[in-house]
């Protein structure tokens, strides 16, 4: 590994050049360490842009030299941060562009640097492996990719259109995922035919989770969450492009998803939500409960808890691991998420080098750590620092919203440089109560709220023109 490792960081030197990525500085060594162990490693699966599937990046197992469909989706933040943007672009492009009757509006689960699917997953039309939540993942990365970039191709282009309407609409209806027929669905709803019970091309062709280990799975729960956040990612599309009518009905169907999860998957009993469905008509626990946290399906804040404390309680493969720091940061967890994201770095931790860590920890330490969300639709960016008291970090260089910023955090103090020309609404925020905040010196009144683990956040919002800077503090 160490020795392709070297290869392939020299032969893609080259590639290396399009865009800087952001620079990120901590006083905190070890979380130094994470990033720049990180980048390196997202650096090292950049593809060769002059490769016939044109410019990408490794998100697959790496001896395969491609990229899927889960992969992608949930790597595409940390590729932003560290100057990916045309890969991003190209590589979920290339999913939607490959959707076809023929696959019952499938796409290729995985796509190789020749721009062929993967023989590893694919043998034709008819047997390919593929994962039914990975049409929904890849909308809403194309919504939360809208939201960081403010790149309104990721709603407006006609192929991703494409690619949401039939997901949203035939894809639903081919692989019998309406929201009523969850349970009831056939086990193999487009089985080849003849159909080979031990050729995994043909079982695994429409896989209803992301959990390979379960014999017989009718549905998973991590399908059903992911659904809900896709169909409701494609609502905020609608409404971002004026049609609301459309997007409030969707929106509706999309409310059914997350009741049955509530209604349905709750084990009361062992205080957990159910993880798998198979053909006996049997609920079973295993993988899968991280999706439920990832897409933000939990309303009920309690459950929500257990569900963070039975992750946290367990032990993970390094994919579910890697999803943890982000969604622990957000529901206000900010110790263990960094513990996690050391955890994940650490050279004793097997499996580290697969690609979405590498990825996850840069988007856990930009947005978790140092608590940066853009949001493209208010034309706004929050600040928020979740670490260990007294410490410092900055990061400059991070594309946003059409702009560059630089964010410097310190005890009491943010300093926000808006280094490009188009404005945006600031939102500095502090972890704790605090009656007022000093924007350059002028006292405002700030507003409060309350994350998932009880953190009070006091914050003021103020517009940030370009080329300026501003600096926030709190206290006397």
């Amino acid at each position: 590994m160490k020795i392709r490792l070297l290869l392939l960081m020299i032969a893609s030197y080259s590639c290396t050049q399009a865009q800087t990525p952001a620079v990120f500085t901590s006083s905190d060594s070890a979380m130094q360490r994470a990033y720049e162990w990180a980048g390196g490693m997202v650096r090292h699966y950049q593809g060769n842009p002059a490769d016939p599937v044109g410019p990408w990046y490794e998100a697959a197992l790496p001896s395969r030299m491609a990229f899927c469909m889960r992969d992608v989706a949930h790597q595409t933040i940390g590729a932003t941060i560290y100057g990916l943007a045309k890969e991003n672009r190209n590589m979920i492009g290339a999913f939607a562009r490959h959707i076809s009757a023929k696959k019952d509006w499938c796409s290729y689960w995985e796509i190789n640097k020749y721009g062929k699917p993967a023989p590893e997953d694919y043998r034709n039309d008819t047997a390919f492996w593929y994962n039914l939540n990975a049409n929904f993942d890849i909308l809403s990365a194309c919504w939360r990719l809208y939201q960081w970039t403010g790149d309104t191709s990721y709603i407006t282009d006609p192929v991703l259109v494409n690619f949401f309407e039939k997901t949203a609409n035939e894809y639903i209806r081919q692989w019998t995922l309406q929201s009523d027929s969850l349970l009831t669905r056939p086990l193999h709803p487009n089985a080849s035919s003849p159909f080979n019970q031990q050729d995994n091309f043909h079982v695994c062709r429409g896989l209803p989770s992301y959990v390979e280990n379960v014999a017989d799975l009718k549905m998973g729960v991590d399908l059903i969450a992911t659904i809900y956040r896709g169909l409701l990612s494609y609502a905020a599309i609608l409404k971002a492009r004026g049609n609301a009518v459309k997007a409030a009905q969707l929106a509706q169907t999309a409310a059914r998803y997350q009741q049955q999860i509530e209604e349905v998957w709750w084990n009361e009993q062992q205080a957990r939500y159910y993880t798998w469905y198979n053909s006996n008509g049997k609920f079973g626990n295993g993988e899968g409960a991280v999706f439920l946290l990832w897409f933000d399906a939990l309303k009920d804040s309690a459950r929500s808890r257990a569900t963070i404390a039975q992750l946290t309680a367990g032990t993970w493969n390094v994919e579910t691991t890697s999803y943890l720091p982000v969604i622990l940061f957000k529901q206000g967890y900010w110790q263990k998420a960094s513990e996690y994201i050391l955890q994940l770095t650490d050279p004793g931790t097997p499996r580290r080098e697969y690609p979405e860590v590498s990825f996850a920890v840069l988007e856990a330490i930009v947005r978790g750590l140092m608590g940066i969300e853009p949001d493209a639709v208010a034309k706004r960016i929050t600040t928020l620092y979740r670490a260990k008291s007294g410490s410092r970090a900055s990061i400059k260089n991070l594309r946003v919203l059409h702009t560059t910023i630089a964010v410097n955090h310190a005890p009491q103090e943010t300093v926000l440089r808006n280094t490009g020309k188009n404005a945006f609404l600031w939102k500095a925020a502090f972890a704790g109560e605090y009656h007022t905040i000093r924007i350059n010196n002028i006292i405002m009144p700030a507003r409060h709220e309350v994350d998932n683990n009880g953190n009070m956040i006091s914050y003021v919002e103020v517009m940030a023109k370009g080329n300026k800077t501003l600096d926030a503090k709190i206290g006397k």
